[in-house]
């Protein structure tokens, strides 16, 4: 059995796939241990150590591309939620990722505001001065 699924956050988009294994999990081809900077390899880390023995047998791949690294390490930590969770068809694990973070199961669909003319940003502008 393989499951695919996918997780966004901005503009980053990751693709993971789940099959039986030997427990190795790799991100864009690189063991998930040597994934710099650290701060993203603990977020990712997250879904993982809450389903706590489940992912000893199982293959974890995933391909993301867009964004930054932070945005990057979201997506690939709610596509491998949303798979551990379709792997499993186990009710209470669901439970447990929601209440742990919802971002876990629910892609973020905030998008960066475009900016507008009369200013340098989003909403900045431009002061205005009377003399």
């Amino acid at each position: 059995m393989i499951v695919n699924t996918s997780g966004k956050r901005k503009k980053a988009i990751a693709r993971a796939t789940i099959k039986s294994g030997s427990g190795r999990i790799r991100v864009n081809k690189k063991p998930l241990e040597i994934l710099e900077p650290e701060l993203a390899r603990l977020k990712i880390l997250e879904p993982l150590t809450l389903a706590g023995n489940v992912v000893t047998g199982l293959d974890i791949d995933v391909n993301v591309r867009g964004g930054g690294v932070m945005g990057q390490a979201d997506a690939v930590r709610t596509a491998v939620a949303k798979g551990l969770v379709e792997w499993t068809n186990d009710a209470s694990l669901k439970e447990a990722f929601l209440e742990y973070d919802r971002n876990l199961l629910v892609s973020d669909a905030r998008q960066k505001e475009r900016k507008k003319f009369g200013g340098p940003g989003a909403r900045a502008k431009r002061q205005k001065s009377y003399r």
